[in-house]
């Protein structure tokens, strides 16, 4: 097996990877699209397409939906999606039985007259066909065959809408089911949408009484699934919303890392997609881009935390495919070269930094903060972190006047993982150096313990003074072996000092007694799923097992508060209140946010041995 052979297999079946609306179905062999879309009558509107937290319709003044993400099944078999709009509720449902979609769109609550239920039909991405209407049926021309579309609705007729292609419109007094291939019942498909729920929760089941985290960590992810059809690929990008508003996608370095390990605990095929693709925006000059545009752009100048070999690594503990490692193995040995190269100090250290780079497609993010200390805070992942408040940038080595304990923390962990892999595939003319670079990153890391303070601290490179600016990142020294279990009670105090980092919510970005902490503005005070889970795993190999067990239920309330109220997945939370949705920069359904699940799996025995050594 290989990744291109894999690709082409996970591509066939009916599948929900669309760019733009959850309510859209996609037959991949030949991309037949069906959108569900829904006319209103107190006013006219029209719901073209549905999407998870938007304040605003795009289309002039319709107002928007509020969309409720249920289960949606790694492989496919069973989907849920309920919106709340213009006073409707809408439940609508999709299992695929043996290649052939079923939909059940069932009204909870309607107008007084009526809504339209519409059913568009199209190809994407130029491919051939064409479809038309015939009678009450669709029928999806294919080249050498046809797919037929029923459905069990009355129809209706309304001109007035948006539409671009054949459509069926029925009547929606009622739930109203389509199907695919032949005529079926409106009996039969709620029987078989049924057992497709069904079926689903009993794969889920094997995750005990962490079911519902499984659950929306699947829904967070399975949601935001899209295809690429420049590149032919299947990738989870953030969130719908990023995406829309990038171009057609955009991938994050680091948040699609983590997109492939929860992938794998539910399905091997996505896991890789999003392992292989992120990679493969890699740069010639040897680092993985911040991020990556549909556009074709990248972040030329900069860098993300380099977590791909410790998320691969995860994923091969699960799966266990050698082809895998051997696939990504050179281009994350290289992207761990450019690191010592490009951000290691002599000490052994390692600041973030930002390259000078040309502009060539006139946007932005190639000159706004490129070469500049806000470059190299964008290149942390913390994009506006208290941290790097007022820290001068050095134009000669690129880098920030700071030793950063999380960066050297993760490239401890990504020199760590590199020489498991490199284990796994018999590649052991590696390890010397890798052990070299690890062992001045671990001397480098020992200069930033501050002993008055009793942390890890980054330390100014001008000036030689600690910086007590704190946030979880500074947790991240205990990927080093060489701290003592004296220095981790010590590190202890400060996670449960409640000045710091202690409280009903957290970890907050920033320290508690920091005075941005007050801002509560994306990473200046709020809590971030990615710190809490790098903190758990950095915890995984001391003896502070009261504090990884505090942190993943602490996790597990802060994620559970939002979804449970909201089918919320938030980029970010509230540190004083566990709200997510009271920041507009705060997407509500980011899918790195179900890395809080995650830590609370692993707390209760669901993820084995997660930031152990590889058992050969």
């Amino acid at each position: 097996m290989n990744y291109a052979a894999m690709k082409t297999a996970y591509l066939n079946g009916w599948h929900t990877w669309n760019v733009r609306s959850v309510l859209s179905h996609v037959h991949m062999p030949d991309r037949f699209a069906l959108n569900v879309a829904f006319k209103e009558y107190q006013e006219g509107h029209y719901l073209k397409e549905t999407l998870v937290g938007r304040f605003v319709n795009e289309y002039g003044r319709e107002p928007a939906e509020t969309a409720f993400p249920g289960i949606h099944a790694f492989d496919e078999s069973y989907t849920e999606m309920s919106l709340q709009w213009c006073g409707m509720e809408i439940c609508v449902e999709s299992a695929v039985v043996e290649d052939e979609l079923v939909l059940l769109v069932t009204p909870v609550k309607k107008q007084v007259k009526p809504a339209m239920l519409v059913l568009e039909g199209g190809f994407l991405w130029g491919r051939p066909g064409w479809v038309e209407k015939c009678g009450e049926t669709l029928i999806a021309h294919l080249p050498g065959s046809e797919k037929t579309v029923y459905t069990t609705g009355v129809a209706t007729e309304d001109f007035n809408i948006p539409v671009q292609t054949a459509f069926l419109s029925v009547v929606l007094d009622g739930a109203v089911g389509f199907s695919t291939g032949k005529q079926r019942s409106l009996e039969d498909i709620q029987r078989l949408i049924t057992a497709g729920k069904d079926a689903h929760a009993a794969k889920a089941a094997r995750y005990g009484e962490m079911q519902p985290m499984y659950e929306a960590m699947e829904s967070a992810l399975m949601w935001d699934t899209i295809y690429d059809a420049r590149h032919n690929r299947v990738i989870s990008p953030v969130s719908r919303l990023w995406s829309i508003g990038s171009g057609g996608y955009v991938l994050f370095c680091w948040d699609n890392f983590f997109a492939g390990f929860m992938a794998s605990l539910g399905s091997k095929e996505l896991a890789y997609a999003n392992l292989r693709e992120i990679l493969n925006e890699q740069t010639a000059s040897g680092f993985v881009p911040n991020f990556a545009y549909a556009t074709g752009q990248v972040s030329a100048d900069r860098s993300q935390p380099p977590v791909g070999s410790a998320m691969l690594l995860e994923t091969y503990r699960i799966h266990r495919d050698q082809w895998l490692v051997e696939e990504m193995y050179d281009d994350l040995l290289r992207w761990n070269r450019w690191f010592a190269d490009h951000r290691m100090n002599p000490s052994g250290a390692l600041c973030w930094g930002s390259e000078p780079i040309p502009v060539l497609y006139g946007n932005r993010w190639e000159s706004e903060g490129v070469h500049s200390t806000y470059g190299a805070a964008l290149e942390s992942g913390l994009d506006n972190s208290p941290m790097y408040d007022d820290i001068p940038f050095n134009k000669e080595t690129n880098r920030l006047e700071l030793e950063d304990v999380g960066l050297t923390g993760l490239y401890i962990l990504d020199c760590r993982s590199l020489i498991e892999l490199a284990k796994v595939i018999g590649r052991d003319e590696d390890i010397a150096p890798l052990q070299q670079r690890m062992d001045a990153a671990r001397a480098g890391l020992e200069n930033l313990w501050d002993e008055d303070f009793g942390f890890y601290c980054n330390r100014r490179t001008d000036t030689g003074a600690f910086s007590h600016r704190i946030s979880p990142t500074n947790f991240y020294a205990l990927f080093s072996p060489d701290v003592t279990e004296e220095r981790q009670r010590r590190i202890a105090a400060h996670y449960f000092n409640p000045d710091e980092f202690y409280g009903e919510w957290m970890l907050p970005a920033i320290a508690r007694n920091d005075p941005a902490y007050h801002d509560q503005e994306y990473w200046r005070g709020r809590i971030w799923a990615p710190l809490n889970f790098l903190t758990y795993l950095a915890l995984t190999h001391t003896h502070l097992i009261d504090v990884r067990r505090d942190l993943a239920q602490k996790s597990a309330k802060l994620f559970m508060k939002e979804w449970t109220e909201h089918r919320h997945v938030h980029e970010n939370y509230c540190a004083n209140t566990g709200e997510g949705c009271n920041s507009g920069n705060s997407d509500k359904f980011y899918h790195w946010g179900a890395l809080l699940c995650v830590v609370a799996m692993a707390e209760a025995g669901y993820i084995k041995d997660l930031g152990m050594p590889i058992d050969l």
